[in-house]
């Protein structure tokens, strides 16, 4: 196992920290997911071998990187564009980017703006291209016009409240613990590092401006359209969109590897206000038709790969949303077979 080194990084935009194994070789930069931060990436950076430069950064708001406010209109530009101004002062113009998550949603907007920087692109649990909630239909066709059922509104307020209160404890089903060991992965699997997660939890910036954001009211179900501000919103199908990846030159090979028993990203997310709808979980439901998350991601990944690029989707069972942590040495492996096509 390689020694990990955490330092902060000053650059043009903001100083971001980032937690590197060596200084030399290929550069593979890790990023995070929300609530979260790169302490999740650790055990990863750790075990990569040479001749890879691991990099796991904290995006803005998370972990020790500054906490500037996100402006949702941007959709997940923010972050990309951090991530461009890091790799810049580090001196890297080509990199391997490996997106958990959110995470995932960033280098895919990072790809899209800088494709010839992009030496591969692996996909952990991804947001779907089309956003987190208030679409139907694999081509992510909007819900309502506002993107109703998306956004900063959407979350359980019980989990900002006990975030905010810094509960460490699992006593409640929305404390950060609990929502690790039943959501991020698949129960029963705990980890000897939970106690770092729960703290890398902690450590996110909370208001409107950070997580989850603002949110309107809307006339459609379920009443909450997304805000302009925030988390949340810059994942909103309003902000956040990059199903045209098939366009871009060159094409870098993709990996997308996800747990076959995730409930954050999947076709009947736990987190899609739809989903809960349906199961009778938020009263009122309208018949407004769950997000297919996995169906949309594949749907661009598809038209990517007819265009010319390299797919490869890799679905692991018995793991949850974190496949990284549940199974190391199954993600090891394909990691390793993408950043050496």
């Amino acid at each position: 196992m390689s020694t990990l080194h955490t330092r902060r990084v000053a650059t043009g935009r903001l100083t971001q920290q980032i937690t590197e194994a060596g200084a030399d070789g290929e550069p593979v930069v890790f990023v995070h997911g929300n609530v979260s931060s790169s302490a999740f990436w650790h055990t990863t950076l750790a075990a990569l071998p040479a001749p890879y430069r691991p990099i796991a950064v904290d995006l803005r708001g998370f972990g020790g990187t500054d906490p500037l406010p996100v402006d949702a209109t941007r959709g997940l530009r923010d972050y990309a564009d951090d991530l461009a101004e890091l790799l810049a002062v580090l001196g890297i113009d080509r990199a391997h980017l490996v997106g958990w998550s959110m995470g995932g949603g960033v280098v895919m907007q990072y790809l899209r703006d800088h494709p010839a920087a992009v030496r591969s692109l692996t996909l952990v649990s991804p947001v779907s291209p089309y956003g987190f909630g208030g679409t139907h239909g694999a081509d992510g066709t909007l819900n309502s016009p506002d993107g109703a059922g998306s956004g900063g509104g959407t979350v359980n307020p019980d989990f900002v409240r006990l975030l905010g209160e810094g509960d460490r404890g699992a006593d409640f089903p929305a404390s950060p613990r609990s929502v690790l060991t039943s959501c991020y992965v698949k129960p029963p699997f705990r980890t000897e590092h939970e106690d770092a997660y729960v703290e890398a939890m902690l450590a996110t910036r909370l208001g409107d401006d950070h997580y989850p954001g603002d949110s309107t009211p809307s006339t459609a179900w379920p009443g909450i359209a997304p805000g302009t501000r925030g988390v949340l919103n810059c994942m909103a199908p309003t902000h956040f969109r990059v199903d045209d990846l098939h366009l871009i030159e060159p094409k870098p090979p993709v990996l997308w590897i996800r747990g076959e028993d995730d409930v954050i990203v999947s076709d009947t997310s736990m987190f899609d206000l739809a989903h809960l709808g349906a199961i009778g979980a938020v009263p009122g439901w309208d018949g407004t038709p769950a997000q297919p998350m996995l169906a949309q991601t594949r749907h661009v990944l598809d038209r990517y790969a007819a265009a010319g690029g390299s797919v490869r989707e890799v679905a692991v069972a018995d793991a949850g949303h974190a496949v990284h942590l549940e199974r190391p040495e199954e993600f090891g492996k394909a990691l390793l077979e993408v950043l050496s096509a």
